[in-house]
């Protein structure tokens, strides 16, 4: 998963997208990218790191401009070498650069394409480069140096027209504005801001990003989501345009919901923490109803983002809710990090018991989901040998028994614990008394209780539906070769004993 933001100002936006980017963080933590436009010239900084490290005062003092985009990234199926970090520009035609969320399940054809047809370099893995150089070229069919949101909103349908899978764009166009755009499903999101310029008076200056909460640290009002199939031009002069590009069919992925929006953003109209106290209501509901011979004394969350989902499971089953566990702050989220030995590594590292918690007690564990399962397993064990009589473990998201392949890095499915395995085995494996998993049905009634004009949503790690229809064997066998933890270790060591750096001018 990553975050893009965009922003067209009436005075410089380099700080607005540098504090932007530190909120969207938890997106990824991979690298970090900013591109604004001054003199008719991209300026650029982008490097592998958190956003506070790769952003220095003397790089943030060359990257001026009114206008401009920003990326955090982790790695998905591509490479997580610096040359891999977004935006990625072209200089032709007019000047572009582009920042994206999201994953395009036929990046592979259209990389062929562009090479034999189109006579365009991919110079990187990424998707996202693919994705920029469909664009230029289409783009490329206007005439004249002169370009009309209309022109540009041609160009984003032949781009929908071509590519397939998940995606949020921002882009920046020399001499023009800034374009952002949502894949026909609305898989990934978008929203749109704008707030009264300080500087220029009857002017607005606007913004769209991941999640509202970029919005919210700003200052912007959030107008609205921008839509599944829309796209958003807003020239250099501060003018707003908007069409729709795509036949829509609204299905935004819950797992945004379950794990990766901060509690504090709207994504679709649905409040991400009211969605997580449903999910919580529902699981807690479930286990009164199947547990309830079951003597639990105390719930705890494994902290951070199930707590509203256990606080509320508590109050359910009418048991203390206490925090077990205390989470380093400074340990990056394990699920997001590049490679499993890292992972493993940093599991301990990351939470530690409080013993008088533990001792002597039943504990209902909570979490948000599980994925492979190896960080619920050493969870477990922290219960008990910190005195625990019984650990239960309750997960908020239902069995993810499928790979992701619209953005977000879960493994292949040989690698996910619940593939291919009944809950009383996945029980065993974690070492766990008792496991009790949410049921899909209510996942969705408990995001959708926020939003009742949400029909379906993109859950496809749950029960293998892919809403595209093109994910095939054969494509999911493709994705294995690139997301397997041996391609993973193959690549993080070519690229370390490589000892590249990328140079965005001065660093």
């Amino acid at each position: 998963m990553c975050g893009i933001v965009g922003i067209v100002g009436t005075s410089p936006v380099n700080q607005a997208l540098y504090d932007s980017l530190t909120v969207l963080q938890h997106r990824g933590q991979d690298a970090a990218g900013i591109v604004t436009i001054s003199d008719n010239t991209f300026k650029q900084r982008k490097a592998n790191g958190l956003v506070k490290d790769v952003f220095e005062t003397r790089h943030m003092q060359r990257l001026k401009g009114n206008i401009g985009i920003g990326h955090v990234r982790y790695p998905t199926a591509g490479s997580s070498s610096a040359a891999e970090a977004q935006p990625f520009y072209v200089n032709s035609p007019f000047g572009i650069a582009l920042a994206h969320n999201g994953n395009l399940t036929n990046a592979k054809e259209l990389r062929e394409l562009q090479t034999q047809q189109t006579r365009r370099h991919i110079n990187t893995t990424s998707d996202s480069e693919v994705l920029l150089n469909t664009f230029a070229y289409e783009l490329d069919k206007t005439e004249g140096t002169e370009l009309s949101a209309d022109e540009i909103f041609a160009a984003v349908s032949r781009v929908h027209a071509q590519i397939r899978g998940a995606y949020a764009v921002v882009a920046v166009i020399i001499g023009h504005g800034l374009l952002a755009f949502r894949d026909p499903n609305g898989i990934r999101p978008l929203v749109l801001g704008r707030r009264k310029s300080e500087e220029v008076a009857g002017r607005y200056e606007y913004m769209v990003a991941s999640e509202s909460v970029a919005l919210d640290v700003q200052g912007f009002e959030v107008m609205r989501d921008v839509a599944p199939g829309e796209a958003v031009y807003i020239s250099a002069a501060g003018e707003l345009f908007t069409q729709q590009c795509a036949h829509a069919n609204h299905c935004p992925c819950i797992f945004e919901y379950v794990y990766f929006a901060r509690p504090d953003s709207f994504i679709d109209k649905v409040s991400v923490y009211a969605a997580r106290v449903h999910m919580g209501e529902k699981l807690g509901k479930k286990i009164a109803r199947e547990w309830k011979d079951l003597d639990i004394d105390v719930v705890i969350p494994i902290p951070e983002t199930s707590c509203d989902i256990a606080l509320e499971i508590a109050q359910v089953l009418n048991k203390p809710y206490r925090q077990g566990f205390v989470k380093n702050r400074y340990i990056g989220r394990t699920f997001i990090m590049p490679g499993q030995t890292q992972r493993k590594k940093s599991v301990r590292n990351k939470l530690n018991a409080i013993s008088s918690e533990f001792k002597g007690k039943r504990v209902l564990l909570v979490d948000d989901s599980i994925v492979r399962g190896t960080t619920s397993a050493q969870i477990v064990d922290m219960a008990r040998e910190a005195g625990a009589a019984k650990v239960y473990f309750a997960s908020a998201a239902p069995e993810i028994r499928y790979p992701n392949v619209y953005g977000i890095d879960m493994p292949v499915a040989s690698e996910l614990i619940a593939y291919g395995r009944e809950v009383d085995e996945i029980c065993q494996l974690i070492r766990a008394d008792g496991l009790i998993y949410q049921d899909l049905p209510d996942l969705e009634a408990a995001v959708r209780e926020c939003n009742p004009e949400i029909k379906q949503f993109e859950t496809s790690v749950f029960n293998g539906k892919y809403i595209t229809g093109d994910i095939n064997e054969s494509y999911l066998a493709y994705l294995n070769s690139l997301r397997n933890d041996d391609a993973k270790a193959d690549r993080e060591w070519s690229e370390s004993t490589a000892d590249l750096e990328l140079y965005n001018g001065e660093n």
